[in-house]
C-alpha cells in the first residue's frame, strides 16, 4: 500500500484533496495518524493580516528608495555623433601621415644606394666577389676533406667527387682570375695548384682505380691544399672588414 506523502496531506488540509486521499486515510491508520499530527501543527500557526496601506503608501516607499538611484541622462545624438567624425578624422589623418613618412623612407633609401651604386661601382662588385669566392673554397674544402678519406672501392663516394669537382671548375677559374686582377698572388697560387686536381677528379668516369685515387691524395697532400684553402678561407672576414673600412670602396 502506497501512504500518503506530506505534500498530498496537506493539500488534504485545506480541502484540495481529492475523493482517493479521503478514502486512503479512511482506511489507513498510518497516513491517520500522520494527518491528525500534521492538523495540531498547522493549527498552531498563527496568520497575521498584513496592515492596511492609505494610498500615498507607493509616494514613500518611491522617496525611500530615489536616493540611492543614479539620474539618467539621455546622450546628445548631435554631439555623439560629431564626436565619433571628430575622432575618425584623426585617425585618418594619422594613418595618412604615417603611410606617406614610410613611402618616403623607402624611396629615400632606394634613391641612395642606387646612387652609392651607381657612384661606386667596385665595392659592389667585390662583395659579390667575396660571396663567390667564400662559396668556393667552402666547397672546396669539403670536396678535398672527403677525397682525403675516399675508398676506391666505394662508388657512392667517388662519383658524387667526380660531380662537385665538375663544378667546382668554372668558379675556380673565375676565382682566378680576378685574383690575379687584384694582384692576390697567394690566392692565384693556390687555386693554380688545385686546377688540376679539379680536371682529373672530373675526368674520371669509369669509377676510380687505387692507384688514380692514391696519386690524388700524394697531390693534395704534397701541395698542402687542405690546409692552404683553410687559410685563404678565414681570411675572408678580414677582406671584408677591409673593403667595409675602405674610405673610397677601392678594391683589395
Amino acid at each position: 500500500m502506497k501512504h500518503l506523502n506530506e505534500e498530498e496531506l496537506i493539500e488534504r488540509y485545506y480541502g484540495k484533496g481529492d475523493g482517493p486521499a479521503s478514502r486512503h486515510l479512511e482506511g489507513c491508520a498510518a497516513c491517520a495518524e500522520a494527518y491528525d499530527a500534521l492538523q495540531r501543527d498547522l493549527a498552531g500557526v498563527e496568520c497575521t493580516e498584513p496592515p492596511a496601506r492609505d494610498d500615498s503608501y507607493g509616494e514613500r516607499v518611491w522617496q525611500s528608495l530615489a536616493p540611492l538611484l543614479l539620474v539618467y541622462e539621455a546622450p546628445m545624438r548631435g554631439r555623439r555623433r560629431a564626436g565619433l567624425w571628430k575622432g575618425l578624422s584623426y585617425a585618418a589623418a594619422c594613418a595618412l601621415l604615417i603611410a606617406g613618412a614610410f613611402i618616403a623612407g623607402r624611396q629615400w633609401e632606394h634613391g641612395r644606394q642606387r646612387g652609392m651604386a651607381e657612384n661606386n661601382p667596385a665595392p659592389t662588385r667585390q662583395r659579390v666577389v667575396l660571396v663567390v669566392l667564400s662559396d668556393h673554397l667552402d666547397r672546396t674544402e669539403r670536396l678535398l676533406v672527403e677525397l682525403k678519406h675516399a675508398d676506391a672501392g666505394s662508388a657512392e663516394m667517388v662519383s658524387p667527387l667526380r660531380d662537385e669537382a665538375r663544378s667546382l671548375l668554372a668558379a675556380n677559374d673565375v676565382c682566378r682570375q680576378d685574383a690575379a686582377r687584384n694582384g692576390d698572388p697567394e690566392l692565384t697560387a693556390a687555386l693554380d695548384r688545385l686546377n688540376p686536381l679539379l680536371v682529373e677528379l672530373a675526368g674520371q668516369t669509369d669509377g676510380m682505380n687505387s692507384a688514380t685515387l692514391a696519386r690524388l691524395q700524394d697531390q693534395m697532400n704534397a701541395d698542402g691544399l687542405l690546409f692552404e684553402v683553410r687559410v685563404l678561407r678565414s681570411r675572408i672576414p678580414d677582406r671584408q672588414a677591409a673593403m667595409a673600412t675602405r674610405p673610397n670602396g677601392g678594391t683589395i
